[in-house]
């Protein structure tokens, strides 16, 4: 009932309208189920760990300790994000834009051979193995600035505002799966500049569609990118750019790729 009358003086307020109520639901409704899987998970984990305790029991003993604190840390998080995502919205503008449609470069990165690499491993090792790839390339996206909009299995999607900061996150994520002395995983990548809508975190439109088609396309280890990128990075000292042949692709029956490779 609480639940309800908030979300009725949202409607008040003209925050939510019948469209946007249901988007707005159907959003926490999964990001929140995979967090509470994941968090539930890893105290039923804690609480088989000791085999002569009853699991039941420090079961519903972890719960009423870190419900508490997860419940404090989550909202903490997310008036972080809030900041961040506000700041970003009243940038270069002199009031908050409504605007939802934006030029921004996007890239998806992918895991070479996953399939076949996946099926020799044992669930430990597999685990392992995606929770170094999400998090070592979350580091590498902050790092310059960019975003990553979400992780999909073996692949994660990403924006940037500029296409140079895009082009420097690809290429240090494809250079670390180069080294062999790395564990990051062997990747390929896709990135496109263009026209980006923004809906509810996520991002949609023909760039984000050409960056998936530039990555089905890229051989292991390379980076693929669009004509937009393409006209933003050819005065560029730092990088080069290959024409290769057009494709046809899901879409796109002449998609043009450039091959993107640092000048060092």
């Amino acid at each position: 009932m609480e639940a309800l009358r908030l979300a009725a003086d949202l409607t008040g307020l003209g925050i939510l309208g019948d469209d946007s109520r249901s988007a707005l639901v159907r959003t926490w409704g999964r990001s929140f189920a995979r967090l509470a899987e994941w968090q539930t998970t890893l105290m039923a984990r804690v609480a088989a760990a000791d085999p002569d305790a009853d699991p039941a029991a420090q079961l519903a003993m972890l719960t009423g300790e870190v419900i508490p604190r997860v419940e404090r840390l989550q909202s903490y998080v997310w008036r972080r994000h809030l900041t961040s995502a506000a700041g970003r919205r009243l940038a270069g503008s002199e009031g908050p834009s409504t605007n939802e449609t934006t030029r921004q470069a996007v890239a998806f990165v992918d895991i070479v051979g996953f399939t076949s690499q996946s099926r020799s491993m044992r669930e430990a090792e597999l685990v392992g193995w995606i929770e170094t790839f999400e998090s070592r390339s979350t580091e590498v996206v902050v790092d310059h600035g960019g975003r990553v909009i979400k992780n999909i299995g073996d692949e994660v999607l990403l924006v940037a505002d500029t296409p140079a900061a895009a082009a420097r996150i690809v290429h240090q994520l494809v250079s670390m799966g180069a080294d062999e002395d790395d564990p990051f995983p062997a990747v390929r990548a896709g990135v496109a500049y263009g026209d980006v809508v923004t809906r509810l975190g996520d991002v949609l439109g023909a760039t984000v569609n050409i960056a998936a088609r530039l990555t089905s396309l890229a051989r292991p280890g390379t980076v693929l990118v669009d004509d937009g990128m393409r006209e933003e990075l050819e005065d560029s000292p730092v990088w080069s750019l290959r024409r290769v042949p057009r494709a046809s692709v899901k879409g796109y029956s002449s998609l043009r790729p450039w091959a993107l490779r640092h000048r060092d």
